[in-house]
């Protein structure tokens, strides 16, 4: 099963994708929710290169590592990666109505079901939305 989220972000297509792939932008945006946060990414933007973002509850109690290689690096429009665990994942960013429209659609995974999934990865693009307005 595919799932798809997306989020408009009043910023340009330029500024978005720079927020989007880079480290420190990433550690301030990528939370699905405030008891957790990304003390650490490292980002490889190439074909072929990996990523890894570093996910923890701020309590200390766990954490875990998002990582996956890049199978698509089109800037400003289109990135593509495969997680490590083999799901695929796709975003697209359009510029539009003075912003930026941000698109991902990613293959499901099966511990949790299709809403809790949609409304964590959407949870996590709205934080970035606030992230990147908040910039501008």
């Amino acid at each position: 099963m595919k799932i798809s989220v997306s989020v408009w972000v009043a910023r340009p297509i330029a500024d978005v994708w720079q927020g989007w792939n880079t480290p420190a932008s990433i550690m301030a945006w990528n939370a699905a929710s405030p008891q957790w946060h990304c003390p650490q990414s490292r980002v490889d933007l190439r074909v072929g290169g990996r990523f890894c973002h570093h996910m923890a509850a701020r309590d200390g109690s766990t954490g875990f590592d998002f990582e996956g290689t890049f199978t698509e690096v089109t800037a400003p429009t289109g990135l593509g990666y495969v997680m490590d665990d083999g799901r695929e994942v796709s975003v697209r960013f359009v510029a539009e109505q003075g912003g930026t429209r941000v698109e991902e659609r990613f293959d499901a995974e099966s511990l949790h079901s299709g809403e809790q999934q949609r409304a964590g990865w959407q949870s996590i693009l709205d934080n970035f939305k606030r992230h990147m307005e908040a910039a501008s």
